[in-house]
C-alpha cells in the first residue's frame, strides 16, 4: 500500500503554527481535512491553531505571564466577553462530537481517544486562562485526565496525551494550599513534580504537541526557579522555529536568570 502523503498537510500546519504563520497553518489543516472529512484530527488541529493564536496575542506563552501569580493563576486581563474565541470553541467541539462518535463506536480507539484528550485539554486551558471559569476548568481537566490514562493504557506511545495530564498536575500544584485542600475532596489533584515529569514525556516523545510542551515545561523550569533547563528546551525551539520570536526572548531572559544564579 502507497503511503498517505495527506499526512504531511498536519505536519506542515503545526510547523507553520508554531512558527506563528497561523494563516498557513490553517490552510494546511483544511486541505487535510478535505482529504479526510472523517477525521477529528483535522478539526482538533484548526481548534489549536485559534488557540494558539489567542495564547500568542494574550502573552500567556511567556515568562512574563507564568512568574506572574495573580495571572498564571487567575487568567488573561480583559472580561471573558471581551476575550471569548468563538472559532476557537466552534471547532474544538465539532472535533470533540466527531471524536465521541467513534469512542461510541469503539471505546478503544485510540486516535479518538487522543483526540478527545487534546480537545478536553485545550478547552480546559482555555477556560482557565481565558475564560476565567476556574470551575469548569477543573471539570474538563478532569475528563482530560480520565480520558488519557485510558489512552495510555491502550496506547503508552501516545505520549502528547501527556500534555492535558502534565498541565492539570502542574497547574493544580500550583495552588494556595486550601485551594488544593477543596479540589482535593472533588476528587481532583494535583502535583507540581509529577506535572514536570509527564510534560518532559510529551516534550521528549510526543508529536504534533511536543514543541507545545517544550515551550510550558521551560516556563515551568524558570517557576522552579531552574533556568538552565529552561534555556535548553527554549535553544531548541528557536533552533526550530526561527520565525517564532517569543522563543528566542524567553531564552535570552533564560540565559540571564541562569548567569545571576551562578
Amino acid at each position: 500500500m502507497e503511503p498517505d502523503p495527506s499526512g504531511e498537510f498536519l505536519e506542515s500546519g503545526f510547523q507553520h503554527l508554531y512558527g506563528l504563520d497561523f494563516k498557513t497553518a490553517r490552510q494546511e489543516f483544511l486541505k487535510y481535512q478535505q482529504v479526510h472529512p472523517e477525521d477529528a484530527m483535522g478539526k482538533a488541529a484548526e481548534a489549536a491553531s485559534y488557540l494558539y493564536e489567542e495564547f500568542n496575542t494574550k502573552g500567556v506563552l511567556s515568562s512574563e505571564f507564568f512568574l506572574n501569580d495573580a495571572r498564571f493563576l487567575g487568567g488573561v486581563e480583559g472580561s471573558p466577553a471581551d476575550n471569548r474565541n468563538n472559532q476557537f470553541l466552534q471547532t474544538n467541539h465539532l472535533a470533540r462530537e466527531m471524536a465521541k462518535n467513534k469512542v461510541k463506536s469503539d471505546p478503544r480507539d485510540a486516535h479518538a481517544l487522543l483526540i478527545l484528550t487534546m480537545t478536553d485539554g485545550m478547552e480546559s486551558n482555555y477556560d482557565a486562562l481565558i475564560e476565567k471559569k476556574q470551575l469548569a476548568a477543573l471539570s474538563m481537566m478532569k475528563q482530560a485526565e480520565a480520558e488519557a490514562n485510558t489512552l495510555l493504557a491502550i496506547d503508552p506511545d501516545a505520549k502528547d496525551a501527556y500534555v492535558a495530564l502534565g498541565m492539570s498536575n502542574y497547574v493544580i500544584g500550583c495552588l494556595p494550599g486550601f485551594k488544593k485542600a477543596f479540589l482535593w475532596f472533588g476528587g481532583v489533584h494535583g502535583d507540581r513534580l509529577r506535572g514536570i515529569q509527564l510534560m518532559s514525556e510529551a516534550a521528549e516523545h510526543g508529536h504534533y504537541f511536543r514543541p507545545f510542551a517544550k515551550i510550558m515545561l521551560a516556563l515551568a523550569y524558570e517557576r522552579e526557579h531552574q533556568p538552565d533547563h529552561a534555556r535548553t528546551l527554549l535553544a531548541e525551539l528557536t533552533t526550530q522555529f526561527p520565525t517564532n520570536p517569543h522563543y528566542s526572548e524567553e531564552l535570552a531572559i533564560a540565559v540571564q536568570r541562569t548567569a545571576k544564579s551562578r
